[in-house]
């Protein structure tokens, strides 16, 4: 998107018109964001330099006070913003080349485009690169039933907010299940939440302060690594392979950086689906011990893990390590329920934090979680799960090597396959950003290994989700590319 700028002062005028194409795809929003954020990257809007106002830059490029809002608020998100209370917007202070790039993998466009279809479900694309599983693998009936029985929720509960660290019936369920299979907690010990990425949102705001250095996996969650960057903390990539972390890495950049806390899917990690050894389990907690640093711990595909898979908070037992759940891979991720574990000293801090920023839970969603967890067909629901999601996952690594794709790691189970071409350096045309925006075009929704690092990947790869991995039309598409000249 090119800009002009317009003659003028003291009414905004004077910043630059965007050349917003309303035909395009893609919302007035992405196309915002996406020149934004490449004039702060080329540096035609330098750090510290002062947005207009809301109202004077819907004015100036003819939009809505409701789209700058949103715009705003998704570069600040991005780490390309800051605000500063009664000053307005600035542009966030200077960051080297690769911090850039991780603010916004490769291109801003890649991100606004792709980025909502990968969350709303609503895209009519094929879900390749999707978080969730087809509706009628999660066991429509036993949810359908859930919920319609939570409706039926007692009048006078209709009252108030309910309990500030969620239904109590349910915490109560989570700590006797946690007690048998992990480590001893206590209901008071739980706090529910509105889906695991807000649990790492209360994480965030309760245990960290803007200049905080925040480890990460890389490859990891891509959504958390611009959640780190929101709270103005610094994330720093730990290497993960097929092989666990790094953590020879871990240790050297643990003395110098002295992080606050770190944070890692210890069982079927996201995008690799590798599981952490008892022996890399007990070193990343001796040294979290060593130099004084939270590990919170992503738990929430363990239900889909083999039994006997290491847990930190098992091994720890709650006093550093603080685990965060969620439903949403067993029952639906419509449902938005997660929980946080941890110390009971540390938890009526959460609890405080979570009432601040916005009261408490929905009780209706989370008695439709009991409901469906504490029902005898849930276990067997989650057996037939691992069995579908274990066919899935052989097949679709099958398929993706017919169509010259391999596997950055060998999954250990779940739902993800990471795989890619293997030559270094793609050109312009065969990254994964190029390739994924060519997909979408397609009808296929990819996610590429820009959504998942720090830094722009070697070579160009994807997170394929194995429920639609073996689909005709993806792999027609993926051999397509595979016959493009380099």
């Amino acid at each position: 998107m090119e800009a002009t700028e317009k003659n003028g002062s003291g009414d905004g005028s004077g910043w630059p018109v965007l050349a917003i194409d309303r035909q395009r795809r893609g919302s007035l929003v992405d196309q915002i964001v996406a020149a934004i954020a490449g004039m702060v990257n080329r540096r035609t809007l330098p750090a510290g330099t002062k947005m207009p106002s809301v109202r004077q830059f819907a004015k100036v490029n003819g939009v809505s006070t409701f789209t700058v809002v949103e715009s705003y608020d998704r570069l600040l998100h991005l780490g390309l913003l800051s605000s500063r209370r009664g000053s307005g917007f600035f542009v966030a202070r200077g960051l080297d080349a690769p911090a850039q790039q991780a603010c916004l993998p490769a291109s801003a466009s890649v991100v606004d485009t792709l980025t909502p279809d990968l969350y709303s479900g609503q895209s009519d694309a094929l879900p390749v690169g999707a978080g969730w599983l087809p509706p009628e693998w999660y066991g429509e009936s036993t949810i359908l039933d859930a919920v319609r029985h939570a409706m039926k929720i007692p009048a006078g509960r209709l009252r108030g907010y309910g309990h500030p660290l969620g239904f109590p019936s349910l915490r109560q369920h989570l700590a006797a299940t946690l007690s048998g299979e992990l480590c001893a907690v206590e209901p008071e010990q739980i706090l529910l939440t509105h889906g695991a990425t807000h649990a790492f949102d209360l994480v965030l705001r309760t245990l960290t302060r803007p200049g905080d250095v925040v480890f990460v996996e890389d490859p990891g969650y891509g959504n958390l690594l611009a959640l780190v960057r929101h709270h103005g903390c610094e994330p720093v990539g730990i290497p993960r392979g097929a092989h666990g972390l790094d953590m020879e890495v871990l240790a050297r950049e643990a003395q110098a950086r002295q992080p606050k806390l770190m944070f890692v899917n210890t069982v079927l990690q996201n995008p690799l689906g590798t599981s952490l050894s008892q022996a890399q389990a007990h070193r990343l907690l001796a040294l979290s011990e060593q130099f004084d640093f939270w590990l919170v711990e992503d738990d929430i595909y363990r239900e889909l893990a083999a039994r006997g898979e290491s847990s930190l908070a098992a091994m720890d037992g709650l006093r550093r390590v603080i685990r965060i759940g969620s439903f949403s891979k067993t029952l639906s991720p419509v449902l938005r329920v997660g929980s946080i574990c941890a110390s009971a000293s540390l938890l009526p801090e959460l609890v405080r934090v979570k009432m601040l920023t916005g009261l408490t839970t929905s009780e209706v969603n989370e008695r439709a979680v009991y409901d469906a967890v504490s029902s005898r067909a849930y276990r067997k629901q989650v057996e037939r799960l691992v069995l579908q999601l274990d066919g899935a996952r052989e097949r679709a690594l099958e398929r993706l090597g017919d169509a010259g794709l391999v596997p950055l790691a060998r999954p250990r189970g779940g739902m993800f396959v990471s795989a890619g071409w293997t030559q270094p350096g793609p050109d312009a045309r065969r990254n994964g950003r190029a390739i994924a925006e060519r997909a979408l075009r397609a009808g296929i929704l990819l996610a590429p290994g820009e959504f998942f690092t720090l830094r722009p990947p070697t070579s160009a790869w994807f997170r394929f989700n194995v429920a639609y991995a073996f689909e005709p039309v993806l792999l027609d598409f993926l051999r397509s590319i595979r016959g493009d000249p380099p």
